[in-house]
């Protein structure tokens, strides 16, 4: 119990005196998430309103891939974007492999089926409320989905944030292409891990506060965009004649 409380005890100071090597990690662990999460949204979305809408051959098929991806290891992730960056893959050229790019490439990899698949399910359930009414007033698909992604924005928000929390928590990928590299690729989830494993539990324990106070910060940013979504819904404004205006 006396380790235990020493150990807590050393990692609120390490919060609190603003430890620069733990705020550094902090920093480049939210950087790379950020950015990993911006690029995975910004094809993401466009990727499922499209098949939220479209219908053509193959897209059951398409779509079961799709949900098996969900479940990909992220080591596995990891190998597959290690092989495109390694000195002899297509990207070696890039000369990426061990960097900060390589872990958003990484990390974008493994959050965009995330995005894709939940954009489509949350377009595809508008397209059978309000998809008549707009293919009624001569929307093709591609206009559909670009209207109905806008229409269904807030809960696109929540998703957003879910991928993040994704993208953050992410520990065999980053290690994988990143090497876990000292003052250049070590981010929160890897350093937990070394530190842990060195016996430096209070700033494995410090690394490990922030990490769950980023996560709780995220689910109360989508606990309160879902309050503040049912109050939006229940003021009974018509959401297609809102995007439709």
């Amino acid at each position: 119990m006396t380790t235990f409380t020493d150990t807590t005890l050393t990692a609120l100071h390490l919060l609190t005196e603003l430890d620069p090597l733990l705020w550094s990690i902090v920093g480049r662990s939210l950087w790379v998430s950020v950015l990993a999460t911006a690029m995975a949204c910004s094809l993401g979305v466009v990727l499922g309103a499209w098949l939220g809408v479209a219908r053509f051959a193959g897209r059951d098929v398409l779509l079961t891939v799709l949900n098996t991806l969900l479940a990909l290891p992220s080591v596995v992730v990891g190998l597959l974007v290690y092989l495109l960056l390694s000195r002899t893959g297509p990207l070696g050229g890039l000369g990426w492999l061990f960097s900060l790019k390589a872990m958003v490439l990484a990390q974008a990899v493994l959050v965009l089926p995330v995005v894709t698949a939940l954009t489509r399910q949350c377009v595809e359930d508008a397209e059978r409320n309000h998809g008549e009414q707009l293919q009624s007033l001569g929307a093709k698909p591609w206009l559909r989905s670009v209207l109905l992604a806008w229409d269904e924005r807030y809960t696109l928000l929540t998703v957003l944030i879910a991928a993040f929390g994704r993208a953050i928590s992410e520990v065999g990928a980053v290690m994988v292409v990143g090497g876990n590299i000292e003052g250049f690729t070590r981010v929160m989830t890897t350093a937990i891990a070394l530190e842990t494993s060195k016996g430096d539990l209070p700033l494995a324990l410090a690394l490990g506060l922030v990490l769950m106070s980023v996560v709780l910060l995220l689910n109360v940013c989508i606990s309160a965009l879902r309050r503040w979504r049912q109050r939006m819904d229940g003021s009974g404004t018509d959401p297609v004649q809102g995007v439709l205006v």
